[in-house]
């Protein structure tokens, strides 16, 4: 199976992040808007279109702030994504307008929301990937590459 890349945009503001809402068999689950890239898109046009469908609306990409790595085989699913290998490529964007103003028009399968997050309660959530809080709350570094984690 190949290697799939996912382009993310990582949206803050104010000590809040926006992110999809998303619900699944054990409950809501979080994660920054973005997903596939698509066979000649660039990364910046892959992250455009994924944030027009999943928040409504294009963003300013700005610098590449982390890369994970998700290898299903190695994680708590791995009876579902066991042949998943997937690279996802988050960047940091700004929204071009209000969040009021966001209309998703194609949401994920499992995506019901767009919300705002204190960066604060982050932990408190099933937030995807979960390792990634501790260098958007604490500032534990610029590490860039985040190795292969859920």
């Amino acid at each position: 199976m190949a290697v799939r890349n996912s382009i993310k945009a990582l949206i803050i503001q104010n000590n809040h992040i926006l992110l999809t809402k998303n619900e699944d068999r054990e409950g809501f689950f979080y994660m920054c808007p973005g997903g596939g890239q698509e066979h000649g898109e660039t990364f910046h046009q892959a992250l455009q279109r994924e944030c027009l469908e999943e928040i409504g609306q294009k963003v300013t990409i700005q610098e590449i702030a982390h890369i994970r790595e998700y290898i299903g085989k190695n994680h708590q699913y791995a009876e579902f994504d066991y042949d998943l290998h997937q690279v996802e490529y988050y960047f940091s964007c700004q929204l071009t307008s209000s969040l009021e103003e966001c209309r998703p028009q194609n949401p994920d399968e499992h995506q019901v929301d767009v919300v705002w997050v204190n960066l604060n309660e982050l932990h408190q959530l099933r937030f995807y990937p979960y390792q990634m809080i501790k260098y958007l709350i604490h500032n534990e570094g610029k590490k860039i590459y985040l190795g292969d984690t859920n």
